[in-house]
């Protein structure tokens, strides 16, 4: 992508992976995941926060195009 975005990890071209290492995850990181899931098409995204006590604390799983 050419748009001045760069995604962290991408596995299997099926699960985009964004890493942070903030105090607080913030809406807009949230955000950021869904916009390059929209942007590449993908379905599943995963924002993993490194700053937590408990690292499960910190993953988050971001879904795009649910069908309900």
């Amino acid at each position: 992508m050419d748009l001045g975005y760069r995604l962290d990890l991408l596995v299997e071209d099926k699960v985009l992976i964004e890493l942070k290492s903030v105090e607080v995850v913030m809406d807009v990181h949230h955000k950021q995941v869904l916009t390059y899931l929209k942007l590449t098409n993908l379905q599943l995204g995963i924002l993993v926060n490194f700053n937590e006590n408990n690292i499960k604390d910190g993953i988050f799983r971001k879904v795009n195009g649910l069908k309900e």
